[in-house]
């Protein structure tokens, strides 16, 4: 297995592993099983688009995992020079190479940049429903320090205030 930069051509393969992974976890999966298409648009779109903006924002962070010419997975990160904090915006591992290192393997790369980028803090959240995430980010040293409530709601539902 390999970790490198991302390319371009990676795109379409990095598109299939986040419908494949991000379902189970993503709010936005979670928003269109309660309320359906967000004006016609799925939380896959949803979820890719925001993966194409962290190659936008920040293609020098942006690292995949290879075998054999497969890709296996991949991480997104930002950086915050003012706060020296690097973000992992989002990571995953296909479905079929999960619990084999790849996921600590891209997590090394990312904290690699970081420290190769002078910062001194890493960040990353999951939700609840992420449970791999749970377990893995504190074993390798993150510890948690907030927990966030998302709310959604169909603005023709709204209450008087």
């Amino acid at each position: 297995m390999n970790v490198r930069k991302y390319e371009p051509s990676d795109h379409e393969d990095i598109t299939e592993i986040t419908v494949q992974v991000f379902e189970p976890v993503s709010r936005d999966a979670a928003i269109e099983r309660r309320f359906g298409l967000l004006n016609g648009v799925s939380w896959q779109e949803r979820k890719t688009a925001t993966i194409d903006a962290d190659f936008k924002a920040n293609p020098d962070g942006m690292f995949v995992a290879e075998a054999g010419g497969q890709l296996l997975g991949f991480i997104t990160t930002t950086i915050d020079q003012h706060t020296r904090t690097g973000h992992i915006v989002n990571m995953a591992v296909g479905s079929d190479w999960q619990g084999r290192g790849i996921g600590k393997a891209l997590l090394t790369a990312a904290l690699d940049y970081f420290e190769r980028c002078g910062m001194i803090y890493a960040k990353i959240e999951t939700l609840t429903t992420n449970k791999v995430g749970q377990t893995f980010y504190p074993a390798v040293g993150f510890q948690e320090t907030a927990r966030m409530i998302h709310y959604f709601m169909r603005l023709a539902d709204r209450q008087d205030l």
